[in-house]
């Protein structure tokens, strides 16, 4: 096994390259395109995306040299995660350790019940009210909120959101804003944590041209071979975000199918079908 650093594939590797000189790729490489938030003020410095600010934290600690102009600190600062899932509990607790002046954490999903609701039965993923270990440290839970717009002079100081209901119309969730709930919150840091659409589509995915699914994560067949012949996929890259245990088990049935695909028989272990 040889790893190669610095490699972007289909930035500065060229996807030609590897077809060439490769009988077989994997395709592995997650699920981090980010949903963004576009409304007006979105372009004010201040606000980025949650792997963005984690990226620089996690390279820090472990003890690469980022210039101080490159990092994103929440050092005294007021701050808003927008987000409620695992990635925005990761921000809620590096927010912490920097020594944030403030925090809020919002969720545009109203607050989940302390029990299971008659519409979640066992066996499904209990839909319940959780407290990590981020959240025990501090910072508000804001539920049931929209930000609007944000505000500032070059750098993010407001935001404007209001208070929504969720409402099923025609079988769809849909999030009505409730009238004279509007409200303005300080702010001098925004993290943008609202999950992620799939894989990044632009250069390796697109260079490949290998089919995606209504999702946009990249399409496999039951051999975890994608539309391109000798090009696979698993993980998150194929099922979109999820657990490492899944990934963990897809790489090894994609493993299996790797060597179908080149001895035409396997005897390695496939967890999944």
């Amino acid at each position: 096994m040889r790893f190669q650093t610095s490699a972007h594939v289909g930035v500065n590797v060229p996807v030609e390259t590897l077809r060439r000189d490769f009988d077989a790729l994997v395709l592995a490489g997650g699920a981090c395109w980010p949903r963004d938030l576009t409304i007006p003020g979105r372009e004010l410095a201040g606000i980025h995306f949650a792997m963005e600010y984690l990226t620089l934290q996690n390279k820090r600690c472990e003890g690469d040299q980022i210039p101080a102009e490159r990092f994103i600190s929440a050092a005294g600062k007021r701050v808003v995660i927008i987000g409620g899932g695992d990635t925005g509990a990761d921000c809620l607790g590096t927010v912490h350790r920097q020594g944030a002046a403030s925090v809020h954490q919002f969720e545009l999903l109203p607050r989940p019940p302390d029990q299971r609701a008659a519409d979640n039965p066992w066996p499904l993923w209990p839909n319940i009210f959780r407290v990590s270990g981020a959240h025990e440290e501090g910072g508000d839970r804001v539920y049931a909120v929209s930000t609007q717009r944000f505000l500032g002079d070059g750098r993010v100081k407001a935001l404007e959101a209001v208070k929504v209901d969720m409402v099923r119309e025609g079988g769809r969730l849909d999030f009505k804003p409730i009238p004279g709930s509007e409200f303005t919150l300080e702010v001098d840091l925004v993290l943008l944590a609202m999950g992620f659409l799939g894989p990044e589509r632009p250069g390796m995915l697109t260079d490949l041209g290998v089919k995606l699914t209504e999702r946009g994560t990249v399409w496999r067949d039951a051999g975890w071979m994608t539309s391109v012949p000798g090009v696979f996929a698993c993980g998150d890259m194929q099922r979109g975000q999820s657990l490492i245990v899944w990934a963990i088990a897809e790489g090894r049935s994609a493993a299996r199918g790797v060597d179908q695909y080149l001895m035409g028989r396997s005897d390695l272990p496939a967890p999944l079908a």
